[in-house]
């Protein structure tokens, strides 16, 4: 007994290249899904004055079919000193013989601030980010 068959080359490869964009398509919306969820850890995690910097953080994503990559990130300009704190510093007046702000008894040359402690709010988000991606990427195999 004896069987043949015939496999068209093209059509397979076809086949397979859909079926690669399906998993890519699915892979680049499990990477969007992870990084909108880093973005809610961040803001959840943020210290909130006047909100600004937390409405402020916000993700990316790029890449190509077999490479994703996910930045989450804020332009807000004192977010380090947020995130990391700061040392003891001087503060002295720019364009002013002193400084004055409300509440203040009366002007100052000069203030010595005692510095900031850190509130990390990006660094538990993004260090999240393999627990986070654990649950969203069965959903990309699937395609």
């Amino acid at each position: 007994m004896s069987m043949n068959f015939q496999i068209d080359g093209r059509a397979y490869e076809r086949g397979l290249r859909r079926w690669i964009g399906r998993i890519s398509d699915g892979a680049r919306d499990a990477m969007t899904r992870t990084g909108t969820r880093m973005v809610s850890e961040a803001q959840e995690l943020c210290p909130v004055d006047t909100g600004r910097l937390r409405s402020s953080i916000r993700h990316s994503v790029s890449g190509s079919r077999r490479s994703w990559t996910v930045t989450i990130g804020t332009n807000v300009n004192y977010a380090a000193h947020v995130e990391f704190g700061t040392r003891p510093h001087v503060i002295r007046p720019k364009n002013k013989k002193a400084l004055f702000w409300p509440g203040a008894l009366h002007p100052v040359a000069v203030v010595h601030h005692p510095g900031t402690k850190p509130q990390p709010f990006m660094r538990p988000a993004i260090a999240r980010a393999p627990a986070i991606w654990a649950e969203e990427a069965p959903r990309a195999a699937r395609g």
